[in-house]
């Protein structure tokens, strides 16, 4: 394809954004109809994950935490976009997106034990649709198609939200995931948050497309580009893919621009390594919370002691859920071996009654 027509693609897949850095309005026709009641519970929840967030860095530095993936930065991209979903609407998310998980009703005890590897954190409530966050990169796109395709069978107008970076995309269950969603209209939206590093290889190394969001084309579905940073943007392309969804227009692709301040993961990634000071500092400019609070002063709705009240809230949770998490008994490798399979086969039942004399049960 000659290059023009390949810039002609390009061009239309320009950034959606509605606030800017100061948290000005910039896109009024785009601005999504929320309360003023729902304005203020998502910056309640962005600023009480951000506190979250800093807690639990803390603790995986104590030993009292396990595997965990930093989200400060990413905010807008998670929770605005949570926040179009409806509680039957299934989530799909990558090991970084806890806080999905949690605001879509998993307890957040639970998710401390999935950080420390105990089974207890992978058992879902009944009433939370939503699967564990998947491990292996880009495997739940494939997923989502299939949940997808289940609810337009069962005739559900509820859409399955799928969460992945940007390294993702240049795998290849991504591309069947998109494909065959496309294909059977499935009702599914695929957001890919790009931090433009995925673990440390810059976007730009990866592929050469000019967006993440012009991959949909291939796929034959829409794609939207927006500002990750910008609650409001991320709330409304996330409102417009479900709606289509549920119409019956098919899935979505949504690449949302965002940046992660810290580390990949806190198993010794180090994004200095990688990344300048000065990119990171440009980006922490753009900073959601900075920018969403703006906006909210600006209308009279967010204050000083909201601020205070939710911060306060955030670190008194995460202590109770830290404490009953704490209660939860260990884990015993007998345990593993009785909740591998509903039965268990002759060798495994034999391991299993070899370790419950070792362990005296």
């Amino acid at each position: 394809m000659p290059a023009k027509n390949l810039q002609h693609i390009e061009d239309n897949f320009e950034m959606l954004q509605i606030l800017d850095k100061e948290g000005k309005v910039v896109n009024d026709p785009a601005m999504p109809e929320l309360s003023d009641g729902e304005l203020k519970e998502l910056m309640r929840r962005m600023v009480y994950t951000r506190i979250w967030d800093q807690r639990a860095l803390s603790l995986n530095r104590q030993g009292r935490l396990g595997f965990y993936a930093p989200v400060a930065g990413q905010e807008a991209s998670m929770l605005a976009s949570e926040f179009a979903m409806e509680k039957e609407d299934w989530l799909l998310p990558s090991y970084r997106d806890i806080p999905q998980l949690v605001w879509h009703g998993y307890p957040l005890y639970q998710a401390f034990l999935y950080s420390r590897g105990h089974f207890e954190g992978g058992r879902i409530p009944k009433d939370v649709h939503a699967v564990m966050p998947q491990i292996i990169i880009a495997a739940q796109c494939t997923q989502t198609a299939g949940i997808a395709l289940g609810l337009k069978k069962r005739g559900r107008k509820n859409v399955a939200f799928s969460y992945f970076g940007d390294g993702a995309t240049s795998q290849g269950d991504f591309y069947e995931g998109l494909n065959f969603a496309g294909v059977y209209k499935a009702p599914a939206v695929f957001i890919c948050q790009n931090n433009r590093f995925a673990i440390s290889v810059p976007v730009e190394k990866q592929t050469a497309a000019g967006t993440l969001a012009q991959k949909a084309v291939a796929a034959g579905i829409k794609g939207i580009q927006v500002d990750g940073m910008d609650p409001l943007a991320v709330y409304a392309a996330a409102k417009m893919a479900r709606e289509r969804a549920i119409q019956g227009e098919g899935p979505t692709l949504i690449e949302t621009l965002t940046y992660r301040y810290g580390p990949h993961t806190m198993a010794g990634d180090d994004p200095t390594r990688y990344r300048t000071k000065e990119l990171t500092s440009e980006w922490e400019q753009r900073d959601p919370l900075i920018r969403f609070r703006n906006f909210l002063q600006s209308l009279g709705l967010w204050s000083q002691e909201d601020e205070e009240q939710t911060v306060n809230q955030a670190k008194e949770d995460v202590a109770q859920a830290l404490k009953k998490a704490d209660q939860v008994q260990k884990q015993k490798v007998s345990d593993l071996l009785s909740i591998m399979y509903e039965h268990p086969t002759q060798n495994l039942q034999e391991q299993l009654e070899e370790y419950k004399k070792k362990e005296g049960i």
